[in-house]
């Protein structure tokens, strides 16, 4: 009984590593490679078979996906500064906007993570789906090459930059937070580190950003950094609605 369910579990997961495969229009050459980007490693402590998480592959698309945004704004942007470039592409990369094209791909219902990280709705958490989308981009340009990760990045992430450079919505979280709070409260808004977890090579972190003492939102990223930036932007959405009550 334990083998049949044991098969019928794996025949369903091929079917839907299948399934991503043609959704993202790709034909794999190593189908495996999706496997694993697709592979939190929470999923290696209740599978002791697997060997391998996404980590590799979300290093690498991490350098690939920073490569293709830096390549098409020093081609569609001649006239924009260094810094203004930089600011646009960290508007794009960042943890909710990768959170978010995972989202629209679906990449969280494919996600393979320990039983309690799905219950507690890890299919869902913005910095593991952000992560998923870098590691999943890795596979295919180790499958693919640089084309097809190009192709990917224009059809979801490119078509937002346009309406960024308009709106200069590419101006941080951290700084947007503490120009209002300093207005409206006259207080500086400050960060604490409220949990640190996993290997040294790859912590997530738990930050929480506070007005006198009053914690308004909490972020987690795999630096201390994107944490930050996550729990500012909660912060602005406390403060928003807070403002116009």
């Amino acid at each position: 009984m334990e083998y049949w369910v044991q098969y019928m579990r794996k025949t369903r997961r091929i079917k839907m590593i299948n399934k991503i495969a043609k959704e993202l229009g790709i034909k794999f050459n190593d189908i495996s490679l999706l496997k694993t980007a697709l592979t939190h490693r929470s999923y290696l402590n209740e599978h002791r078979q697997e060997k391998e998480n996404n980590e590799r592959l979300e290093f690498l698309g991490d350098a690939v996906l920073e490569l293709i945004v830096s390549n098409h704004l020093y081609k569609e942007y001649p006239k924009r500064a260094e810094g203004e470039l930089t600011s646009f592409r960290s508007a794009i990369v960042r943890t909710e906007s990768l959170a978010n094209a995972s989202r629209e791909l679906g990449y969280g219902k494919y996600l393979r993570m320990a039983k309690g990280e799905e219950e507690s709705g890890g299919g869902n958490k913005d910095y593991l789906l952000a992560n998923t989308f870098e590691a999943v981009l890795g596979a295919i340009y180790v499958d693919q090459g640089y084309k097809k990760c190009e192709d990917l990045v224009k059809r979801i992430l490119i078509k937002k930059i346009p309406e960024i450079v308009e709106n200069r919505s590419d101006i941080d979280s951290k700084t947007k937070i503490q120009e209002i709070a300093q207005a409206e409260y006259k207080v500086t808004p400050t960060y604490d580190v409220i949990e640190e977890n996993g290997p040294d090579h790859n912590r997530e972190f738990l930050v929480a950003v506070k007005l006198d003492d009053k914690i308004i939102g909490k972020g987690m990223g795999s630096s201390k950094q994107k944490a930050e930036e996550e729990a500012a932007t909660k912060g602005l959405e406390y403060i928003e609605k807070s403002l116009n009550k």
